[in-house]
């Protein structure tokens, strides 16, 4: 498992490489998600600002990949989000998923990042050129949070 929270971008080929090296043949899928800062082609809207509380949003998210773990059978997990400010069309958050099947890999990637929304512990910031919002998780974020946690 790597959790990773940082303001500078990341890779997405470097860190696929550096999975797909420590999988070393056991791994049959290898699955990415790669979220973007969306355009939402609003004038006023300049872009997103994320805080988080060092070592408690780690643990969160650890705790997430841990409980997939249980779930699937994973051979890797990586988990890079960004915090800072961000512009529209920037990379927000990666998330790598290996195991030796593809049905394990890709609902691993799904839940991981369904919880992210909910769990994570981030805070964030829509910049306005006016006025500064801040964003909570949306009614479908929870929905689909707890369609995964009633099948505990």
């Amino acid at each position: 498992m790597d959790v990773r929270i940082q303001e500078r971008d990341f890779c997405i080929d470097d860190e696929w490489r550096k999975c797909r090296e420590r999988l070393a043949g056991q791994g049959g899928a290898l699955v990415a998600f790669a979220g973007l800062v969306r355009d939402l082609k609003d004038d006023e809207l300049l872009g997103l600002y994320l805080e988080h509380y060092p070592g408690m949003t780690e643990k969160s998210i650890e705790n997430i990949v841990n409980s997939a773990q249980e779930k699937w059978s994973l051979l890797d997990v990586v988990v890079i989000h960004r915090v800072g400010k961000l512009e529209a069309r920037e990379q927000i958050v990666l998330v790598l998923v290996g195991s030796a099947h593809r049905g394990d890999a890709f609902a691993a990637c799904e839940y991981i990042m369904d919880l992210l929304k909910t769990e994570a512990v981030f805070w964030k910031k829509e910049i306005g050129r006016s006025s500064d919002k801040w964003v909570e998780s949306t009614t479908d974020d929870y929905k689909r949070t707890s369609s995964w946690l009633s099948d505990r």
